[in-house]
């Protein structure tokens, strides 16, 4: 599945473009960081996965808190090795930081609290940016999902009822999310944007999520489709701030 997964990416992200020599690239200012919020939470599901896979098999929790916990630096790595082959990239010393932000944060949860309390996620929406330059945002929803930085929020789920006492009756299934985007990012150069009449800009959000792993149920399937679902926000309504229109309400949200 990993060594799949990678060669998808490489016919997608990297596809239309020829290879250099390995070379690294700092990136750190670009795309309001949105594609290191991607490394954080791409690691840290992989990492969240080793845990609870290694937690299976017997091994003594600390061991496989960290063990499981350095896989999503392990997995996450070697998109670094494609990058800096791509002479329209370059090996990223920060996305390497973020991978293991993502990585950390699990095992620093899973010491101090004995499983997760906040939980990263991902929501998705199309937008009008990706048309401007499709070979570099994405040509179809597939590939914008992956590129359009414009479409992509990331999440910080809290799980609430697990930071208050048993006897509070805060619903189970009720998490606050924080999130953060950007918007206006089509070209990585901020003088690129601003030629084109764009202003790329923060956006912060706050909503109300649905914790899906505390959904009571005894099916191994629901089970598993609750844990797939989890990485992912789901859409409820969200107030937005950003520098250029202020306070904004959505009805609901992606």
């Amino acid at each position: 599945m990993y060594t799949g997964s990678l060669i998808a990416l490489g016919e997608t992200w990297y596809q239309d473009q020829p290879r250099s020599s390995f070379h690294w690239f700092n990136d750190a200012q670009e795309w309001k960081q949105v594609d290191k919020a991607g490394h954080f939470w791409g690691a840290f599901h992989e990492s969240r996965l080793g845990i609870e896979a290694l937690k299976r098999t017997g091994m003594p929790e600390k061991k496989a808190i960290w063990y499981g916990g350095l896989l999503g630096i392990v997995l996450q790595s070697p998109i670094e090795y494609l990058d800096g082959r791509s002479p329209d990239y370059g090996a990223s010393a920060s996305d390497l930081a973020a991978n293991a932000a993502g990585s950390f944060a699990v095992i620093g949860q899973q010491l101090a609290w004995g499983g997760t309390r906040i939980l990263p996620k991902f929501s998705f929406h199309s937008t009008q940016y990706a048309a401007i330059r499709p070979n570099v945002l994405g040509k179809n929803w597939q590939e914008q999902i992956l590129k359009d930085y414009n479409g992509q929020t990331y999440w910080l789920s809290v799980d609430v009822a697990k930071f208050l006492p048993r006897a509070s009756g805060y619903p189970k299934w009720l998490n606050v999310a924080l999130g953060y985007g950007a918007e206006e990012i089509v070209y990585h150069d901020v003088d690129a944007n601003r030629l084109a009449n764009l202003s790329p800009y923060r956006q912060y959000y706050l909503s109300l999520d649905l914790n899906w792993q505390a959904i009571p149920t005894r099916s191994r399937f629901l089970k598993g489709t609750f844990a797939v679902l989890s990485v992912l926000k789901f859409p409820a309504p969200a107030l937005e701030y950003n520098r250029r229109r202020g306070w904004k309400m959505h009805g609901l949200y992606f």
